[in-house]
């Protein structure tokens, strides 16, 4: 039987999803403006203050969410597919979606009201110094319309931030949502 009390943490497993090895101690300065930053950012979404969200964009962004698929039998482990994906964006088509979303999409129109929880959040220092690699949970609940059911999605986010003149920066994302089939109508929002 394993004392789980005493048991050495495999740190490949702790750090799962982070590609450095040198973790970001919880509570220390960096790690609490990264923690801040990301909830300011997840704020600044839910109140849809996208140009406020734009200012923590870095212009070499890239912005994806791979499909999910369920498969069985050896290739289980293998379920993201980044060969296709529910979006691939770049820092100049968020500033057309953004414009757009501003000014009344279809498909937000009426805008959602939405909620971001961002939990479990990992630092790890880059290979490049002043970049941090961070792996966070995000769920989201969102109401649309006069429906009494709140559609949600959940996600782990897998992030490149990137200390810039004394802010971090959102360089890269990788969403991998938990579900195969979304329940959501649209992926309108941003994640």
């Amino acid at each position: 039987m394993v004392n789980y009390a005493t048991a050495a943490v495999d740190k490949a497993s702790v750090m799962r999803g982070l590609v450095s090895t040198k973790r970001v101690p919880l509570g220390s300065e960096i790690y609490n403006r990264i923690l801040e930053t990301l909830y300011d950012e997840a704020a600044a979404l839910d109140e849809r203050r996208f140009d406020d969200w734009v200012a923590y964009l870095e212009t070499d962004l890239v912005y994806t969410a791979p499909l999910r698929l369920t498969r069985n039998g050896p290739n289980k482990d293998r379920d993201v597919v980044r060969t296709m994906k529910h979006f691939d964006e770049t820092y100049g088509s968020m500033l057309m979606r953004t414009g757009r979303l501003a000014k009344s999409a279809w498909a937000e129109d009426p805008p959602s009201r939405t909620r971001r929880f961002v939990t479990n959040v990992r630092v790890g220092e880059s290979e490049t110094a002043g970049e941090y690699e961070v792996v966070s949970y995000l769920y989201l609940e969102r109401s649309r319309m006069d429906n009494p059911e709140n559609e949600r999605l959940s996600a782990e986010r897998r992030d490149i931030w990137r200390l810039v003149d004394g802010a971090y920066k959102l360089a890269r994302r990788e969403i991998i949502l938990d579900q195969s089939t979304l329940g959501m109508s649209n992926l309108a929002v941003f994640l």
